[in-house]
Protein backbone atom coordinates (compact mmCIF):
# COMPACT_ATOMS: atom_id res chain seq x y z
CA UNK A 1 0.00 0.00 0.00
CA UNK A 2 0.86 3.43 -1.22
CA UNK A 3 0.54 4.96 2.09
CA UNK A 4 2.05 8.53 1.12
CA UNK A 5 -0.13 8.73 -1.76
CA UNK A 6 -3.34 7.57 0.45
CA UNK A 7 -2.70 10.00 3.01
CA UNK A 8 -2.18 13.21 0.07
CA UNK A 9 -5.62 11.74 -1.62
CA UNK A 10 -7.40 11.68 2.23
CA UNK A 11 -5.84 15.39 2.79
CA UNK A 12 -7.11 16.63 -0.82
CA UNK A 13 -10.59 15.40 -0.08
CA UNK A 14 -11.19 16.85 3.16
CA UNK A 15 -9.39 19.74 2.35
CA UNK A 16 -11.69 20.06 -0.55
CA UNK A 17 -14.83 19.58 1.62
CA UNK A 18 -14.01 22.03 3.92
CA UNK A 19 -13.70 24.82 1.45
CA UNK A 20 -17.50 26.28 1.87
CA UNK A 21 -17.39 26.03 5.24
CA UNK A 22 -18.66 28.82 7.04
CA UNK A 23 -17.75 28.59 10.99
CA UNK A 24 -14.09 28.86 11.51
CA UNK A 25 -14.35 27.79 15.03
CA UNK A 26 -14.51 24.31 13.50
CA UNK A 27 -12.48 24.73 10.09
CA UNK A 28 -9.95 23.14 8.41
CA UNK A 29 -7.34 25.04 10.67
CA UNK A 30 -8.90 22.86 13.59
CA UNK A 31 -8.34 19.46 11.20
CA UNK A 32 -4.36 20.08 10.79
CA UNK A 33 -3.74 21.32 14.35
CA UNK A 34 -5.19 18.14 15.29
CA UNK A 35 -3.22 16.24 12.86
CA UNK A 36 0.21 17.61 14.25
CA UNK A 37 -1.50 17.42 17.85
CA UNK A 38 -2.03 13.34 16.89
CA UNK A 39 2.04 13.04 15.55
CA UNK A 40 3.43 14.97 17.87
CA UNK A 41 1.48 12.78 20.77
CA UNK A 42 1.94 9.47 18.57
CA UNK A 43 5.21 9.52 18.26
CA UNK A 44 6.02 9.99 22.52
CA UNK A 45 3.12 7.22 22.81
CA UNK A 46 4.45 4.55 20.26
CA UNK A 47 0.57 4.78 18.15
CA UNK A 48 -0.37 3.51 14.58
CA UNK A 49 0.87 7.13 12.86
CA UNK A 50 -0.48 5.56 9.85
CA UNK A 51 -3.68 5.27 11.67
CA UNK A 52 -3.29 8.49 13.29
CA UNK A 53 -2.82 10.51 9.62
CA UNK A 54 -6.14 9.37 8.64
CA UNK A 55 -8.11 9.63 11.51
CA UNK A 56 -7.14 12.87 12.29
CA UNK A 57 -7.97 14.12 8.62
CA UNK A 58 -11.31 12.71 8.60
CA UNK A 59 -12.49 12.98 12.59
CA UNK A 60 -14.81 16.07 11.57
CA UNK A 61 -16.05 15.68 8.05
CA UNK A 62 -19.27 15.00 9.72
CA UNK A 63 -18.93 18.73 10.44
CA UNK A 64 -17.68 19.96 6.84
CA UNK A 65 -21.33 18.02 5.23
CA UNK A 66 -23.50 20.05 7.82
CA UNK A 67 -23.85 16.95 10.19
CA UNK A 68 -23.48 19.30 13.75
CA UNK A 69 -25.28 16.40 16.06
CA UNK A 70 -23.69 13.17 16.52
CA UNK A 71 -20.87 14.55 14.10
CA UNK A 72 -18.34 11.94 15.65
CA UNK A 73 -20.89 9.06 14.26
CA UNK A 74 -21.72 10.54 11.02
CA UNK A 75 -18.06 11.72 10.42
CA UNK A 76 -16.89 7.62 11.30
CA UNK A 77 -20.07 6.92 8.57
CA UNK A 78 -18.51 8.60 6.17
CA UNK A 79 -15.04 7.67 6.54
CA UNK A 80 -15.58 4.17 6.32
CA UNK A 81 -17.54 4.55 3.14
CA UNK A 82 -14.98 6.83 1.83
CA UNK A 83 -11.81 4.64 2.71
CA UNK A 84 -13.31 1.96 1.07
CA UNK A 85 -13.84 3.25 -2.09
CA UNK A 86 -10.24 3.71 -1.98
CA UNK A 87 -9.78 -0.05 -1.74
CA UNK A 88 -7.98 0.00 1.97
CA UNK A 89 -7.56 -3.24 4.20
CA UNK A 90 -10.57 -3.50 6.24
CA UNK A 91 -8.44 -3.97 9.42
CA UNK A 92 -6.91 -0.58 8.86
CA UNK A 93 -10.41 0.78 7.92
CA UNK A 94 -11.52 -0.45 11.49
CA UNK A 95 -9.22 1.30 13.45
CA UNK A 96 -9.60 4.84 12.24
CA UNK A 97 -13.25 4.58 12.26
CA UNK A 98 -13.31 3.66 15.38
CA UNK A 99 -10.98 6.17 16.71
CA UNK A 100 -13.17 8.90 14.65
CA UNK A 101 -16.37 7.61 16.55
CA UNK A 102 -14.98 7.88 19.47
CA UNK A 103 -12.76 10.99 19.71
CA UNK A 104 -15.74 13.71 20.37
CA UNK A 105 -16.06 14.83 24.18
CA UNK A 106 -19.83 14.85 23.80
CA UNK A 107 -20.74 11.45 22.02
CA UNK A 108 -20.34 9.42 25.32
CA UNK A 109 -17.94 6.98 23.49
CA UNK A 110 -14.73 5.89 25.08
CA UNK A 111 -11.37 5.15 23.16
CA UNK A 112 -10.63 1.96 23.55
CA UNK A 113 -7.16 1.66 21.63
CA UNK A 114 -4.44 3.56 21.71
CA UNK A 115 -4.72 5.55 18.50
CA UNK A 116 -8.41 6.33 19.39
CA UNK A 117 -7.41 7.83 23.10
CA UNK A 118 -4.63 9.89 20.92
CA UNK A 119 -7.09 11.56 18.71
CA UNK A 120 -9.56 12.21 21.64
CA UNK A 121 -6.50 14.07 23.75
CA UNK A 122 -5.53 15.71 20.24
CA UNK A 123 -9.17 17.07 19.91
CA UNK A 124 -9.51 17.96 23.41
CA UNK A 125 -6.22 19.88 23.49
CA UNK A 126 -7.34 22.26 20.44
CA UNK A 127 -10.34 23.39 22.67
CA UNK A 128 -7.99 25.01 25.68
CA UNK A 129 -4.89 26.93 26.42
CA UNK A 130 -4.52 29.86 23.96
CA UNK A 131 -5.74 28.38 21.00
CA UNK A 132 -8.96 27.32 23.11
CA UNK A 133 -9.71 30.62 24.17
CA UNK A 134 -9.40 31.89 20.66
CA UNK A 135 -11.28 28.77 19.04
CA UNK A 136 -14.41 29.92 22.31
CA UNK A 137 -14.88 33.13 21.36
CA UNK A 138 -14.84 32.52 17.50
CA UNK A 139 -17.90 29.77 18.25
CA UNK A 140 -19.69 33.06 20.24
CA UNK A 141 -19.30 35.27 17.35
CA UNK A 142 -21.18 32.33 15.10
CA UNK A 143 -23.78 31.50 17.45
CA UNK A 144 -24.45 35.55 19.07
CA UNK A 145 -22.94 34.22 22.41
CA UNK A 146 -22.34 36.75 24.93
CA UNK A 147 -19.10 37.29 26.69
CA UNK A 148 -20.92 36.03 30.14
CA UNK A 149 -21.99 32.86 28.35
CA UNK A 150 -18.44 32.69 27.00
CA UNK A 151 -17.08 32.63 30.27
CA UNK A 152 -19.79 30.24 31.41
CA UNK A 153 -18.58 27.27 28.61
CA UNK A 154 -15.07 27.37 30.48
CA UNK A 155 -16.81 25.84 33.83
CA UNK A 156 -19.13 23.51 31.81
CA UNK A 157 -16.57 22.55 29.32
CA UNK A 158 -13.21 23.60 28.86
CA UNK A 159 -11.89 23.57 32.60
CA UNK A 160 -13.22 19.92 32.50
CA UNK A 161 -10.68 18.99 29.83
CA UNK A 162 -7.84 18.64 31.59
CA UNK A 163 -8.35 15.54 33.69
CA UNK A 164 -10.35 13.53 30.73
CA UNK A 165 -6.63 13.08 28.83
CA UNK A 166 -5.70 9.56 28.23
CA UNK A 167 -2.33 9.32 27.25
CA UNK A 168 0.41 11.11 29.29
CA UNK A 169 1.87 12.96 26.82
CA UNK A 170 -1.12 15.09 26.55
CA UNK A 171 -1.75 15.21 30.54
CA UNK A 172 1.17 17.51 30.23
CA UNK A 173 0.20 19.63 27.67
CA UNK A 174 -2.86 20.13 29.04
CA UNK A 175 -1.58 21.31 32.01
CA UNK A 176 -0.15 24.09 30.65
CA UNK A 177 -3.01 25.11 28.41
CA UNK A 178 -5.59 25.11 31.68
CA UNK A 179 -3.00 27.20 33.45
CA UNK A 180 -3.31 29.53 30.05
CA UNK A 181 -7.09 30.17 30.45
CA UNK A 182 -7.36 30.46 34.58
CA UNK A 183 -4.66 33.26 34.18
CA UNK A 184 -7.16 34.22 31.00
CA UNK A 185 -10.44 34.47 32.94
CA UNK A 186 -8.92 36.02 36.22
CA UNK A 187 -7.60 38.66 33.90
CA UNK A 188 -11.35 39.01 32.07
CA UNK A 189 -12.99 38.77 35.45
CA UNK A 190 -10.96 41.81 36.77
CA UNK A 191 -11.61 44.41 33.68
CA UNK A 192 -15.33 43.05 33.30
CA UNK A 193 -15.69 44.15 37.36
CA UNK A 194 -12.62 46.79 36.54
CA UNK A 195 -10.94 45.67 39.59
CA UNK A 196 -8.01 46.47 36.60
CA UNK A 197 -8.59 50.13 37.22
CA UNK A 198 -9.27 50.17 40.74
CA UNK A 199 -5.83 48.90 41.41
CA UNK A 200 -4.03 51.98 39.35
CA UNK A 201 -1.78 53.64 42.08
Amino acid sequence: MNFNGIEKEVYNYVEKLYRNVKNPSHGFDHVLRVYRLCLEIGMREKADLNVLKIASLLHDVGRALGYERNHATKSAEIAEKYLSSLGLPSEFIERVVEAIKAHSFSSGETPKSLEAKVLSDADKLDAIGAIGIARCFIYSGEHGRSIDKSIEHFYEKLLKLKDLMYTETAKKIALKRHKVMLEFLEQLKKELELRDINSLS
